[in-house]
């Protein structure tokens, strides 16, 4: 039942909306929704109850599991419109595992409300998807924290309410009880954004410098060290919408080339006859359904408390892959239409593409997953 509201609410409110946001991005105004169109879908949201749905019931939410996410997740995935029903997981993810009290009321209740809006700072220019490599330092200065380094491919820097920093703490344990996180609020003196950077499929990130970046000690956002492991639920809370993600957009991809094939006719056939499009149309029917129960299968284990590492490396390198090579498929079978700004193959392709470097790269999570399954032959 939900997977079906959330798939009407698409079809309502995002789909009609595509066309608006494939001529801002040919117009080079990037994907986003303007921000009278945002709040008049964020309107309907909330009147239909898609607010908070995985957020604690103590702050309105509905507590939703991972597997319920999944659904709602691959319906939102089919569309090119970037949207995201308030609050996103993973930073909500993150803040529950690790804000006391204190924090809970000043930035935990209101994120779970959808009042405030979040980033993330993890990537540095030289440590990409290498924690160890994180030179960003804070240093205990009394009551304070001092901050200096920089970020970068941080979304939503310039506009969040607060921004979620990951820094090295203790330069000898590194990744390995060095690295803690830290809230650090809008117009906080020393956090400074840098430059906006366009991305491929119409999104934005921004370069941040942290010039003696002061912050008062109670802004510590869990415990001295220990960062590493909540900012990991983070990254595989996203990792699993990724999956998600990709598998509603190859799934509309396959839609839309199942109901062209048969009406394009060439050389005297359409090309619904032609054995290369119905490879193209069962094989993507084929990876679509085995990258949906790849990220189901997850889900469920994340909700049952299982250590899920491998699982999400696997559903995060499959589901993108195989959204990437279905929707160049499509694209491919679209001819010259494909390849315009006109149809939205085109946008989800590159939101697709950027799915296999955001977040690890697929050569890194290929590399998770082959540690485990070595184990000590490695």
């Amino acid at each position: 039942m939900l997977k079906d509201l959330v798939a009407n609410f698409v079809r309502d409110q995002l789909l009609p909306r595509e066309g608006l946001v494939l001529a801002r991005d040919a117009e080079g105004l990037g994907a986003g929704l303007p921000e009278d169109e945002r709040l008049k879908v964020d309107a309907v949201a909330r009147e239909l109850g898609l607010w908070g749905l995985d957020a604690p019931e103590e702050y309105g939410g509905a507590d939703l599991p991972g597997v319920a996410m999944v659904g709602v997740n691959e319906e939102v995935g089919r569309t090119c419109v970037a949207y995201t029903i308030p609050p996103d997981s993973p930073n909500l993810r993150m803040l529950m595992a690790t804000c006391n009290e204190a924090q809970k009321r000043q930035y935990l209740e209101p994120y779970a409300r959808g009042e405030a809006i979040s980033a993330i700072g993890i990537s540095e220019p030289d440590a990409g998807a290498d924690p160890a490599g994180m030179i960003t330092r804070a240093v205990r200065d009394g009551e304070d924290w001092v901050i200096n380094g920089r970020k970068i491919w941080t979304s939503r820097a310039a506009d969040a309410d607060f921004t979620i920093l990951m820094a090295v703490t203790d330069k000898e344990k590194g990744a390995r009880g060095g690295i803690s996180a830290f809230l650090v609020d809008k117009g906080t003196p020393g956090f400074n954004v840098l430059r906006k950077i366009p991305m491929i499929g119409g999104a934005t990130t921004y370069e941040v410098a942290l010039e003696d970046c002061r912050i008062p000690a109670d802004k510590l956002l869990g415990t001295e060290g220990n960062g590493f492991g909540p900012m990991q639920l983070r990254l595989g809370t996203r990792r699993l919408q990724m999956a998600a993600w990709c598998v509603g957009a190859a799934q509309r991809a396959l839609e839309m080339m199942s109901e062209f094939a048969p009406t394009r006719v060439t050389f005297g056939q359409p090309l619904s006859d032609r054995q290369a499009v119905q490879w193209w149309i069962a094989d993507a029917a084929i990876q679509i359904h085995a990258a949906r129960l790849m990220t189901y299968d997850a889900a469920a284990k994340l909700d049952a408390g299982r250590d899920i590492r491998k699982e999400i490396s696997m559903a995060k390198v499959f589901a993108t892959e195989m959204a990437w090579n279905v929707l160049d498929h499509a694209m491919q079978c679209f001819g010259a239409m494909g390849m315009t700004k006109e149809l939205p193959l085109q946008m989800m392709a590159a939101q697709v593409r950027n799915m296999r470097i955001y977040d690890g790269p697929s050569e890194v999570h290929r590399w998770v997953v082959a540690r485990n399954v070595l184990g000590g032959n490695r």
